[in-house]
């Protein structure tokens, strides 16, 4: 069972950056597609940024150029970058490991931005 466990959340000011972490357990990112993911109160959640095999990353626009996807193979850990942060950047961030038959989804962690 694939378990899926983020960390790096919380308070920022806006202008400010926080580095969020996915780490997996019972399963491999680079054998399926990495994403963060974030639902905001009251809206759907979206994808934020996914890293697929070969290193193809693809963000949302309204993060383009402000958040940056990575990983750490040997830790099987990804890795989420914001900088520029904005009030509407607020929302609980998931990850998430996407198989061809299968999704696996972690808590979340909280993010906030607010002066």
């Amino acid at each position: 069972q694939v378990q899926l466990v983020e960390s790096g959340g919380g308070l920022v000011q806006p202008g400010g950056s926080l580095r969020l972490s996915c780490t997996a357990s019972g399963g491999r990112f680079s054998d399926g597609v990495a994403g963060w993911y974030r639902q905001a109160p009251g809206k759907q959640r979206e994808l934020v940024a996914s890293f697929g095999s070969g290193g193809l990353t693809n963000y949302a626009g309204s993060v383009q150029g402000r958040f940056t996807i990575s990983g750490d193979s040997a830790k099987n850990t990804v890795f989420l970058e914001m900088n520029s942060l904005k009030p509407e950047d607020t929302a609980v961030y998931f990850c998430n490991l996407h198989f061809i038959l299968e999704d696996y989804w972690g808590r979340g962690t909280q993010v906030i931005v607010s002066p």
